[in-house]
């Protein structure tokens, strides 16, 4: 069992309100869920964490919760396609929730052509 609170409604409505913005009203319907992870890269055990998961299209997003205040974040789309920001870990969710889709649409331009960059960070 992990010590990692679940996720607060005003977590999960600072999520929801991003997606909102994003993609219009009720669009996306974000899911609680649990996942586990390596909260640091040597640990041998897997930790049980709450979060967050929609998808969008082809596309998987994850803000997982590591900690009081502490998040992770991803988007992927498929096994061999998996990204995240950069940066570890937040401590604030808005700014991680617009990261992520911030990179997110940066890449979709990406893959559509549109930037001949080099893309988001593995």
């Amino acid at each position: 069992m992990s010590d990692i609170p679940d996720i607060t409604d005003t977590e999960h409505w600072t999520i929801r309100t991003s997606l909102d913005e994003r993609w219009g009203k009720d669009v996306i319907i974000p899911e609680l869920v649990d996942v586990e992870a390596r909260l640091d890269p040597s640990d041998r055990e897997l930790t049980d964490c709450p979060a967050v998961f929609w998808q969008h299209q082809d596309c998987h997003f994850i803000i997982m919760k590591t900690g009081e205040g502490s998040y992770r974040t991803q988007f992927y789309y498929g096994n061999r396609e998996q990204f995240g920001t950069g940066i570890r870990e937040y401590e604030d969710l808005a700014d991680c929730v617009v990261s992520l889709l911030r990179l997110q649409a940066d890449h979709e331009s990406i893959r559509s052509g549109a930037f001949p960059e080099s893309g988001p960070a593995k």
